[in-house]
């Protein structure tokens, strides 16, 4: 089965501003460099009950899809990813526990489920014990059988850059542009 909006791959690069973190969706282009818009997203920095809406372009008066926290204060709770219709097309929550050593998130969606962790344990410790704020960080999703659903890479460099890979079809655009946001977002907590 393949996803209504399959996107094997894409890029992801966050702009900052005083009060939200924005970021953009490029389809590569045909010399892999950064290629059409796709759209954006805004993050309201230390909103009570998080969301984030994506946009078709810089307008933003066409809201396509969305994640929201299902409840305000329990961070282990997770997010609900939502077309523009609010029907759920998937599931993500960071594993608050299994990340203390190694950042690690759960992910469900049509006809699979699996679980995302930052490929370098010495990457993950030195994120969590310096002030580097530009460390390459790599996250391989794969279903408990070990097939792989997703990866989400940041190159190293000031501003935030992700490449996302989506080689299994069953994992629609939305709910992979949703998780790479939400990894930058709560990665930072």
């Amino acid at each position: 089965m393949t996803a209504a909006m399959y996107l094997p791959m894409f890029y992801v690069k966050q702009k900052f501003a005083m009060t939200t973190n924005r970021y953009e969706l490029y389809a590569p282009a045909a010399d892999g460099s950064f290629g059409e818009l796709m759209g954006l997203a805004e993050q309201k920095r230390l909103a009570f009950k998080e969301e984030v809406t994506f946009y078709t372009d810089q307008s933003k008066t066409r809201p396509v899809f969305s994640f929201k926290a299902r409840k305000a204060l329990d961070l282990n709770s997770g997010y609900d990813i939502f077309d523009e219709t609010r029907q759920q097309l998937g599931f993500f929550r960071k594993d608050f526990k299994a990340s203390l050593l190694r950042s690690t998130f759960h992910v469900e969606g049509p006809g699979y489920a699996g679980t995302g962790q930052e490929r370098s344990q010495a990457v993950a410790l030195i994120r969590r014990f310096t002030d580097i704020p530009f460390l390459p960080i790599h996250f391989d999703f794969a279903t408990p059988e070990g097939q792989p659903l997703l990866g989400v890479e940041r190159q190293g460099s000031v501003r935030d850059k992700y490449t996302v890979h989506v080689p299994d079809q069953r994992v629609d655009f939305r709910v992979a542009a949703a998780i790479a946001v939400g990894l930058d977002a709560l990665m930072q907590r």
